[in-house]
């Protein structure tokens, strides 16, 4: 009984318990706030509905399949965009950390696609790709591209040439040393590019629903702003506030299997 209390302190203690509970106080302050601007008819309940009724139409919507058949055509191109997106950055970005000349040839035409906002080029992307799940692949790849492009640069050349001198001393090849080296010293800080890249591609996803899409979430905020449902608008933004919260946390729990090795020099 004394090793079963000792570990349930020890978890009590942990930072990642303690960080839960402090996630859990926030979105209860939220609530009891939001509950209070209801009661206090701030907005009539037709702008901001009562949590207990955004409840009610998020078990209507489940139940009738409306919530889940949206959410299924929203997250099959968010992660297909998501992985085309960060594989070409990852490809194009290790070229740029190698290339100076390759660099300056591609940055300004990178700079220009990425400094503009992706809704003004996205009416493009559905009619070149049509308002299926192709043109929301691409949206998705396209918004999620240059942070992991840059993350990829900026972690290859950060390898201390100390390091690399050492590799060419060892006869190491190339190949070898991107594995065992470059890769492994930048894995901090491609993770990061990959969690700023996971929350970007629903973002992505969503934005190609709204210009044109037959089925998703922004198909379904459209369809209950148009009806003055906003119950069910509330229930399709929390719903996609959960998935690209799940899309971090599975980031993130890679990212502790992976910098293991990091806690243990804390």
């Amino acid at each position: 009984m004394q090793a079963v209390n000792q570990s349930i302190q020890m978890r009590t203690r942990s930072p990642g318990f303690r960080r839960a509970w402090l996630s859990w106080i926030g979105i209860i302050a939220v609530l009891v706030l939001w509950q209070i601007i209801v009661m206090l008819r701030v907005y009539p309940e037709f702008i901001i509905p009562a949590p207990l009724t955004v409840i009610e139409r998020f078990g209507e919507a489940l139940s009738d399949g409306t919530l889940l058949n949206h959410a299924g055509a929203t997250v099959v191109p968010m992660v297909s965009g998501l992985v085309i997106g960060v594989t070409a950055a990852v490809l194009i970005g290790t070229l740029l950390a190698k290339s100076r000349t390759l660099e300056a040839i591609l940055s300004p035409l990178i700079i220009a696609v990425q400094s503009t906002p992706v809704v003004a080029y996205a009416p493009l992307l559905v009619i070149w790709f049509g308002t299926d799940m192709k043109g929301k692949v691409v949206t998705s790849a396209l918004i999620v591209f240059f942070p992991m492009l840059l993350n990829t640069t900026v972690g290859i050349r950060s390898v201390p040439s100390l390091m690399l001198d050492l590799m060419r001393s060892l006869n190491a090849t190339r190949w070898q040393t991107f594995t065992k080296l470059e890769i492994p010293y930048a894995l901090p800080i491609l993770l990061g590019g990959l969690k700023v890249s996971a929350t970007l591609a629903v973002i992505g996803a969503v934005v190609g629903e709204f210009v044109a899409a037959d089925a998703g979430l922004g198909r379904l905020i459209n369809q209950a702003r148009y009806s003055f449902d906003t119950p069910l608008v509330v229930v399709a933004v929390i719903t996609l506030a959960v998935i690209a919260r799940v899309m971090y946390g599975m980031i993130s729990m890679l990212e502790r299997r992976l910098l293991f090795w990091q806690r243990r020099q804390m």
